[in-house]
């Protein structure tokens, strides 16, 4: 098993902050349109050295969409922010009619996602935004997995045309991805080769991948792990190959068991080649009020329940 080491956690979201300045800094077109929740996004260093191009729209989700749909007619790329279940649950409707169905050039940027918001509830954390945005045609979803990668992707999708979903969170994580990478959308990233089972994770769930490859190599087991970020458009030639190899896989994701990335991939394999599939994912509840951990826990997301699907996975492949 590969080693993977990190010298500091930071949040997801300053990952996306600061990329944000540096395409202030590079990129004229570049606008941000914030939901009264400008520090929350790290939002601030964009608004201080360009207020000429940041938006204050308040309370008002849905006409912010409106007034970025807008933007992008006299060529502006606009970056709306706010919080996940805001950016989706709210405004799905301004998303569909006035971005999604026109193709415009909208990057809808949305923090504390999934469970690991805590203790503000059920009621803030979202865990239907990735299916309520792969379904929609047109739309890129992209989930990151700690700050450098966050920041990465969210200097690469100014270059794209097209709406795109970037997903990013709260609490401090492993920073472990390189700092100068190349971010590539749709383009999975291989972080472990190995023989017995694929792991396919996303966001926070992959470090907890990595944790549980090496708990997975000290008995003995190969884990493949790969870094699914952008789960639309789906990486199938990274999973194919994989689980040709490996005969076995696992899906990892702070999300929904559905709609979510191991939907995606089982629709996928079930179609070019049918393959012995476990989740680890929240399985149709609501979150609740809690610090990250626990709720990490008490849902099953964590390392120890990687370990134990892949463990499942395993001994469905060799029956």
């Amino acid at each position: 098993m590969k080693k993977y080491t990190f010298t500091e956690k930071k949040d997801t979201r300053s990952g996306f902050g600061a990329g944000l300045s540096e395409l202030g800094k590079t990129n004229p077109n570049v606008v941000a349109l914030c939901a009264d929740l400008t520090g929350s996004l790290k939002m601030d260093a964009f608004q201080k050295e360009h207020p000429e191009r940041f938006f204050q729209i308040g309370i008002a989700e849905a006409n912010m969409m409106g007034i970025a749909a807008g933007l992008t007619i006299g060529g502006k790329i606009p970056f709306t922010g706010t919080f996940a279940n805001f950016s989706t649950g709210r405004v799905y409707d301004q998303i569909r009619q006035s971005i999604a169905y026109s193709g415009k050039n909208v990057k809808i940027c949305a923090s504390h996602a999934g469970l690991t918001l805590g203790e503000d509830g059920a009621t803030h954390q979202i865990l239907e935004d990735i299916g309520l945005m792969k379904m929609l045609p047109h739309m890129v979803v992209i989930n990151p997995c700690d700050y450098n990668q966050t920041k990465a992707a969210t200097i690469a999708i100014a270059a794209y045309d097209g709406p795109v979903y970037l997903r990013f969170g709260r609490p401090t994580i492993p920073n472990f991805t390189p700092a100068d990478q190349k971010f590539e959308i749709g383009k999975a990233v291989m972080l472990n080769e190995g023989t017995d089972v694929t792991i396919l994770a996303t966001g926070h769930l992959v470090w907890k991948a990595i944790e549980a490859g090496e708990a997975l190599a000290a008995k003995g087991i190969s884990a493949e792990i790969i870094n699914i970020h952008t789960i639309k458009p789906l990486d199938t030639d990274a999973i194919l190959k994989s689980v040709l190899k490996t005969k076995c896989v696992v899906t990892a994701e702070e999300h929904q068991m559905n709609g979510g990335l191991g939907d995606s991939v089982a629709q996928f394999l079930s179609r070019n080649h049918p393959t012995p599939q476990e989740f680890v994912a929240v399985n149709d509840s609501f979150g609740e009020s809690g610090t990250p951990d626990e709720l990490m826990k008490k849902y099953g997301l964590d390392s120890v329940d990687i370990i134990k699907a892949v463990e499942k996975v395993i001994s469905r492949k060799n029956k």
